[in-house]
């Protein structure tokens, strides 16, 4: 009995130290993942090979996930209520600008 028991521990921690080394290898990529970094998927596959180099890239990839500037939220402009405030934005600064070369032209 002790010995079916020894070898149901020895596959539980082979099994369990295999799943470990996998995820361990793919916290670059669920990083890239959260910080919607455009080269996720790069990582995703850089980290696959990095499991046949032994982890020596690893460390590099979770630097170059980490790397990502553009975590900000950028508001789509699609929707024409956007467009339409834009375009006055745009004509409001065409005129402050004719103005302001109206008023330097009389000056000098």
């Amino acid at each position: 009995m002790l010995e079916y028991f020894a070898l149901f521990l020895v596959f539980f921690v082979i099994i369990f130290l295999f799943y470990g080394i996998i995820v361990i290898h793919d916290i670059p990529y669920e990083i890239a993942v959260h910080r919607n970094h455009p080269q996720k998927e790069a990582i995703h596959v850089a980290g696959w090979i990095s499991l046949f180099t032994l982890g020596a890239i690893w460390p590099f990839l979770w630097i170059w996930a980490s790397l990502n500037k553009t975590q900000l939220h950028v508001k789509n402009v699609d929707s024409s209520d956007d467009i339409d405030n834009l375009s006055k934005q745009l004509s409001s600064l065409k005129e402050e600008v004719s103005n302001l070369k109206q008023q330097i032209n009389k000056e000098g």
